[in-house]
């Protein structure tokens, strides 16, 4: 009794032991994942890093002068200043503009350089310049690798299987053209020719002795792809109230957004500019075409006068004629004026019937001193209108819906001009009606001077009109020439754009504060993640969580082919492990010389008939009298592992059809013998309950030591239930990784309800070093089911015990970490 006692103790004590040192090595393998995790992430962010192509930001911000804030209404002011900022920056994305720009840069040709795997454009860094022709085809959008040799030859290369060619000149494709190849040495200035290409290269002041024998390349770039790579443009106000405009611009290279983004702004204010010179050159041309008729009509008057003068001797008109001549002379310039406007009005009328598609050369009323503000509003609609429609026809035709509707309201706006067209020429010729008649007045007064002063009042009066008219057209000239020459943008750059040398992305600083939680979260995410998700038993505790029914012991993963894995590798590992539940039952029935142990579990694939026929073959070295029964009459499988026959069994003998004597079968294994269960009856539950499986099973206890029952499982079928009267140990089987927790919780607890005796749980198949969830069936495996026996028979301190020792001795440094 004392003996017992202490052997309690020490077991308890090496328990505690061992549970200790299996909550360390659980530490250990916790912060060891986390470590690993972090590394990993920290890793994979440096790569990314490191072999991402960078993106770089480029800004420019630009002040749009508001035209709108003069409205007295302050809503009103609001709306059209809104509105202003809209359409200037609809013009900044422009396709109009965008084209104008690049067509002042060079970009036609790119140049590359791979470095890191990543491929990196050498724009003004390459150190040789393509020349090529450009009223000559070359190909569009293909690499030509370039290998300089020295500083006067190099090699080119370029194989593609089919290649599209590309007019510069014309700005559109050509031909296409199959199995393009070349590949020869040139020299430095020497033109390369053929019906595909034409072009040489030039070494600039970027060359250095470190790019000889460094591989190159160059493309073309056709016009449209330059586009729409440079289409790609944000802007945005600075704030909500300010019309500041920031422009920004994304790309690979920062000293060519720079460049564009820079001449997009020249552009744009230049493009101002020469909306205002077309003004002022069309209303030169205008008058100048007027000052050609009027200049021949000046002169013939003048000369009549001069000669009337001389022959006629008369030099001035007296006192009365001079008052008549001067009210004339009045009437005269503002009919000179009025004829003026009425050819303005015609060449306007004119203009717009005959042209539909633009209207670039039309001059606006208040050029010509025309004050009329619902014309000017109308002929500023009117321009607007046409430069949407030419943005529209950049990117699709003129069957476009939206070109349509734009048609449709240049159309009433024409319409709408033309009308008011009409009622002011009316108004004009009604104006001059009225000047005419009152001249007519002034006429009859005339007609009482004498002959000379009549004669003479006539021709100065067409003289001062011609005069009058010439005059007037020259002070307009002068006004729109100074106007031209005092021409301003609108609108300004407040900041032009500079390289950034920083890429917006990869943001390697946040890349890698990302992989450092990702690193440290992720773990725990998949740790609490696959204890939520799982529901099969892992751990030791899951089971006594759900019953207080002892545990047995356990068996731990076979990693052997064969099932009689006990009896061909006595001294493996898992051999030891059903010795340790051979030992643990012995205790458990008290010592008794011989004893009746059944095997059941919940489902198919716990691993019953594998325990049972270690668990005989365990016995039968020991060198006991052993019977392995095998009593899954529904799938038998037990005579498949000893290569033995299933033609007689327990179903045959159940039924009187064959004697104990024919049903048993001597195995290969020593002391052991075999019942098989025969053929598959069809109603073994009713077989196994008869008064025949009683006395079949008392006349094999008279003649073994020990019995060992493979039965079916008890969550399918009732028959374990029947079977377990004759049992002094009932095991009932769970397998680490596949049994279901509420199929076992489920029948366990129906067990208990039952109030079965000799009842214990043994677990199947543990994997040692499972880690954090092998917790209970790792380090030390059987010290808490072998009650000292066994104990320091793990590794490291029993190294060497065990045949798969040597096995498990060979794996490599990162197998073990890993395991």
């Amino acid at each position: 009794m004392e003996n017992n006692n202490y052997n309690n103790i020490q077991n308890i004590q090496q328990e505690e032991s061992v549970d200790l040192k299996a909550m360390f090595f659980k530490f250990f393998r916790f912060w060891y994942l986390f470590a690993l995790s972090v590394f990993v992430a920290l890793l994979i962010a440096f790569l990314f890093n490191k072999y991402t192509k960078p993106v770089y930001e480029v800004k420019t911000t630009v002040l749009i002068k508001d035209d709108k804030a003069g409205q007295n209404l302050i809503g009103i002011g609001i709306m059209n200043s809104q509105q202003n900022l809209e359409n200037e920056i609809g013009i900044l994305k422009s396709y109009s503009l965008t084209t104008r720009t690049i067509k002042k840069l060079n970009f036609e040709v790119s140049y590359f350089q791979e470095e890191n795997f990543i491929t990196k454009e050498l724009y003004k860094d390459s150190p040789f310049e393509v020349v090529f022709d450009t009223n000559h085809v070359q190909p569009k959008n293909i690499k030509f690798n370039v290998i300089i040799l020295s500083n006067s030859e190099y090699r080119i290369e370029a194989q593609v299987e089919k290649i599209t060619l590309y007019d510069f000149k014309k700005r559109e494709d050509g031909e296409e053209v199959e199995n393009f190849f070349l590949n020869k040495k040139v020299r430095f200035g020497e033109e390369i020719e053929s019906d595909n290409y034409k072009f040489k290269l030039l070494l600039n002041e970027n060359f250095k002795s470190e790019f000889i024998n460094k591989t190159l390349s160059f493309s073309f770039n056709d016009f449209k792809s330059l586009v729409s790579q440079f289409s790609g443009l944000k802007i945005e106000p600075i704030n909500r109230d300010a019309s500041i405009v920031e422009i920004s611009l994304r790309g690979a290279n920062s000293k060519k957004l720079t460049d564009y983004l820079n001449k997009l702004t020249e552009e744009y204010l230049y493009r101002g500019i020469e909306k205002k010179n077309q003004i002022a050159e069309n209303t030169i041309k205008f008058i100048d075409s007027e000052l050609v008729d009027i200049t021949d009509s000046l002169n013939f008057t003048e000369t009549k006068l001069q000669n009337f003068r001389m022959n006629n001797e008369v030099m001035n008109l007296d006192f009365q004629a001079q008052q008549v001549f001067e009210t004339m002379k009045e009437l005269q310039d503002e009919k000179a004026q009025l004829i003026v406007k009425a050819k303005y009005y015609k060449n306007l009328q004119d203009y717009l019937e005959k042209n539909r598609k633009s209207i670039d050369d039309i001059v606006i009323p208040s050029s010509m001193g025309i004050e009329d503000p619902l014309l000017s509003q109308l002929i500023s609609g009117l321009a607007d209108l046409y430069a949407e429609r030419a943005d529209l026809l950049f990117n699709s035709s003129e069957k476009n819906p939206m070109v349509a509707a734009i048609d449709q309201r240049i159309a009433t706006v024409k319409n709408t001009i033309l009308e008011n067209i009409q009622n002011i020429v009316k108004t004009s010729k009604i104006s001059i009606q009225d000047i005419d008649g009152r001249i007519k007045k002034l006429e009859q007064k005339i007609n009482k001077l004498p002959q000379t002063q009549r004669l003479l009042f006539g021709i100065e009066r067409k003289f001062k009109l011609n005069d009058a008219i010439y005059t007037f057209l020259l002070q307009k000239r002068s006004e729109a020439q100074i106007a031209k020459a005092s021409n301003l943008p609108e609108n300004e750059i407040v900041d032009k754009a500079r390289e950034n040398e920083k890429p917006v992305f990869p943001k390697k600083s946040l890349n890698y504060l990302i992989a450092l939680v990702l690193g440290l979260v992720l773990p725990i995410a998949y740790i609490f993640a696959k204890e939520y998700f799982n529901d099969k038993i892992i751990e030791k505790r899951e089971i006594e969580k759900i019953t207080n029914i002892p545990i047995v012991g356990h068996v731990i993963h076979n990693n052997k082919e064969k099932t009689l894995v006990v009896a061909d590798s006595p001294k493996s590992s898992i051999a030891e492990s059903f010795r340790s539940i051979r030992t643990n039952l012995q205790y458990l029935t008290k010592g008794k010389d011989k004893q009746t142990i059944l095997v059941t579990s919940d489902m198919v694939g716990a691993g019953k008939t594998f325990v049972s026929i270690n668990l005989a073959c365990i016995y039968a070295m020991y060198g006991k009298r052993t019977l392995l029964l095998g009593f899954d009459l529904r799938k038998p499988k037990i005579y498949q592992d000893f290569g033995l026959t299933n033609t007689e069994g327990i179903s045959s003998y159940l039924i009187n059809k064959s004697s104990l004597e024919d049903i048993i079968q001597v195995s290969p294994v020593k002391n052991l013998d075999i019942i098989m269960a025969g053929p598959v009856p069809p109603n073994p539950a009713e077989l196994i309950a008869s008064d025949k499986t009683d006395e079949l099973i008392s006349k094999l206890k008279e003649t073994y030591d020990f019995i060992i029952i493979d039965t079916p499982p008890v969550g399918l079928v009732t028959d374990a239930f029947l079977l377990m009267k004759h049992a002094d140990a009932n095991l009932f089987l769970v397998r680490q990784n596949y049994t279901h927790k509420k199929v076992f919780e489920s029948i366990i607890k129906d067990i208990e309800n039952r109030k079965l005796p000799n009842f214990y749980i043994m677990i199947n198949d543990v994997k040692l070093g499972s880690g954090s969830y092998g917790y209970g069936y790792g380090y030390g495996y059987g010290y808490g089911y072998g009650y000292g026996y066994g104990y320091g028979y793990g590794y490291g301190y029993g190294y060497g015990y065990y045949t798969d020792d040597e096995e498990s001795g060979k794996k490599t440094a990162f197998k073990k970490i890993f395991g």
